[in-house]
């Protein structure tokens, strides 16, 4: 599958089974276990899991946008999107938990409220791009199934849909201007693309993307 193959309903499903996954990992964790280390580097799985409840907040932003017309940017600066992350570790796992589902029932309430003209409205991401609210739901499928991962529970690239997963590796092969990719399974192929553990032989180290 190609990048331009990648479907809008494609990316609705992927949202939903990214965001689940994830509420999923994090649902027996104790106090100890949302303390403990995540698999990204001097992130605890506090530090991950504020990061992804702030997320859906700010693209809560953007879909107030598309819907109205107001700008509204996902962050008000990149320091507001720090102190969001930052927030985690003050927070209980109770805290976390509700902070967490609420942020991600208030996004997909207010992705099913647009109306076909309002996913055609353009809005401006966190990284400056203008792009028509139809991209909403990819971005958020690659910010849930990706840190679902990066939990470091028992959630792997292996767990996430084919299709989301040949979508990814395209997105990620054309932003790193790769010419080929080595041979092995999807999911270690799209784990390897994307600066995360991988078991593929002899493959280039790639710098952090996400």
């Amino acid at each position: 599958m190609s990048t331009a193959e990648r479907t809008f309903t494609d990316a609705r499903a992927w949202a939903r089974t990214g965001t689940q996954l994830f509420v999923d990992a994090v649902s027996g964790l104790d106090e100890d276990g949302f303390a403990a280390p995540s698999a990204l580097p001097r992130w605890t799985r506090k530090h991950l899991v504020a990061h992804v409840a702030a997320n859906a907040d700010a693209l809560c932003n953007l879909v107030h946008w598309a819907a109205t017309g107001e700008q509204r940017p996902m962050y008000a600066s990149a320091d507001e999107r720090a102190a969001g992350i930052a927030k985690g570790p003050t927070l209980s796992a109770a805290e976390l938990r509700t902070w967490l589902t609420g942020s991600a029932e208030r996004l997909a309430e207010g992705l099913d409220r647009l109306t076909d003209d309002q996913w055609r409205h353009e809005v401006v991401t966190a990284q400056g791009r203008t792009v028509p609210a139809t991209e909403l739901p990819w971005m958020r499928a690659r910010e849930a199934c990706v840190h679902a991962v990066d939990l470091g529970t028992d959630v792997t690239f292996a767990d996430l849909p084919d299709g989301f997963l040949a979508a990814l590796t395209d997105e990620i092969r054309a932003k790193r201007d790769l010419a080929a990719l080595p041979e092995g399974p999807l999911p270690e192929v799209t784990a390897w693309l994307a600066g995360r553990p991988h078991t593929l032989a002899d493959a280039p180290q790639l710098g952090p993307w996400l």
